[in-house]
């Protein structure tokens, strides 16, 4: 490990001289092809939740679709790391891009002909789930590639992602109402074109290259890059201890939220309201990637938890049978919550672990994150069924304060310190205790 510290140590330093400014042309080409993608994401749930009601399908339907999607993420990405941390990232991205603008430009042929059939909707966001199971592990290694300053950069890409997250969701309503489910599609699948096209012309940076890549490319060495990963993914107790929480986020918070609070507000409100909710989201984000940007907490995974607490408004509005009005002012403070998480945690991972396994921690990291979520979505429709919709996303409010406590009560996740602490007086400690540090 002697290598991987010192290149670590390396790349902390680099950030701290400031070697490469956050904003360059390749970053910028970077932010653009991020900013598209996540509109084109944040229209999907609007296109699916009307196009299947629209075709006699119900909030199990929706909820199956994007499990399919989610099944499929999540149990390829592991592997995607593996891919990401031997060959090239930027190829393995722009591959996927061109996968999905496939897939999403059928299914709004399949739409516009109003063959809609639930198991091809499936299969076709089963696809898009392993496209994106091999984009997803080459972001973490490309914004420290591009950005010294990692959390700034983490920071303009989130309120990027959270403006178009505010804007996807309107114009997916307004295609809705006065086009298609279909014209969504058609959309979502022209940001994938915009992607593609914006990591065709980046240049990226020469990245390490790790002992095990050099070892091989048999499946030998495909099943130690996987060792290795996993090795260092459990060597950080903070690390896993996130990861075993947010399983439970993801069955009982946002697995029933997304499926649930798209069918709730649609067919109580319409695909208009909807839109204004989930735009209401989006700006909640914006404010949170710019809390982000500005905030420097030298803990900041304790400070994300406290700041995550704030998504329980999201459901429990939802679930209360609000007004419109409230329920867009309980999605925006559940958005600046999530937001500084993400960028606080997504910050963490990219300087606490050493670039050559980044990918593959990442992806193991996004594994565990996501791998209970098409539980969470698949049960939705059956707990709606059971319960009633309004109380199984009451539930999911109370069920986000449970996992913010339980993120707050594991010292390696509160206690860890941010990789650019410069540490003084008398709380100084040795470059071999922080190294030994950061394995806690």
């Amino acid at each position: 490990m002697a290598g991987t510290s010192s290149q670590s140590s390396q790349r902390r330093t680099a950030q701290r001289e400031g070697a490469r400014p956050v904003w360059s042309r390749d970053f910028a080409l970077f932010f653009v092809a991020r900013a598209v993608a996540r509109l084109g994401d944040t229209m999907l749930p609007v296109a699916l939740a009307a196009g299947l009601l629209q075709h006699g399908y119900g909030a199990g339907a929706v909820g199956l679709a994007m499990a399919a999607t989610a099944a499929a993420f999540a149990g390829l990405v592991v592997f995607g790391g593996v891919l990401a941390d031997r060959f090239s990232t930027r190829k393995l991205m722009i591959g996927a891009d061109l996968v999905r603008l496939g897939t999403q430009a059928l299914t709004a042929a399949l739409f516009f002909s109003g063959h809609v059939v639930l198991w091809q909707i499936c299969a076709i966001g089963f696809v898009n789930g392993v496209a994106g199971a091999v984009f997803q592990p080459g972001v973490a290694s490309t914004v420290p590639r591009l950005a010294s300053d990692i959390q700034g950069a983490n920071g303009a890409i989130r309120v990027a992602e959270s403006a178009a997250q505010l804007a996807g969701p309107a114009v997916a309503g307004l295609l809705v109402g006065f086009a298609s489910p279909g014209g969504v599609f058609a959309a979502h699948a022209a940001t994938y074109a915009v992607s593609a096209l914006c990591l065709v012309l980046l240049r990226l940076p020469p990245s390490p290259a790790p002992a095990s890549r050099a070892a091989g490319r048999g499946s030998k060495a495909f099943r130690a890059d996987l060792v290795e990963g996993w090795r260092e993914f459990r060597s950080r107790t903070w690390l896993w201890g996130v990861i075993a929480v947010w399983c439970i986020y993801m069955i009982a918070v946002w697995g029933p939220t997304v499926p649930l609070v798209a069918t709730e507000v649609v067919q109580q409100h319409g695909p208009r309201a909807y839109g204004l909710v989930n735009s209401a989201l989006g700006a909640g984000t914006v404010v949170g990637g710019l809390l982000a940007l500005r905030l420097r907490p030298r803990r900041m995974l304790r400070a994300g938890a406290i700041a995550l607490f704030g998504f329980a408004a999201f459901p429990a509005s939802v679930g209360a049978g609000l007004d419109v009005p409230v329920m867009a002012a309980g999605a925006a403070v559940a958005g600046a919550g999530m937001s500084f998480w993400g960028v606080m945690w997504a910050t963490s991972v990219q300087t606490q672990v050493p670039a050559d396994v980044l990918n593959r921690i990442h992806a193991y990291d996004v594994a565990g994150s996501l791998a209970m979520m098409p539980v969470g979505q698949a049960l939705a429709g059956p707990a709606a069924s059971a319960l009633g919709a309004d109380h199984v996303l009451l539930v999911a409010g109370a069920m986000s304060f449970v996992v913010c406590t339980a993120l707050l009560a594991i010292p390696a996740v509160r206690g860890l310190v941010r990789a650019d602490t410069t540490p003084s007086g008398p709380d100084r400690t040795t470059p071999s205790a922080r190294t030994r540090a950061e394995h806690t």
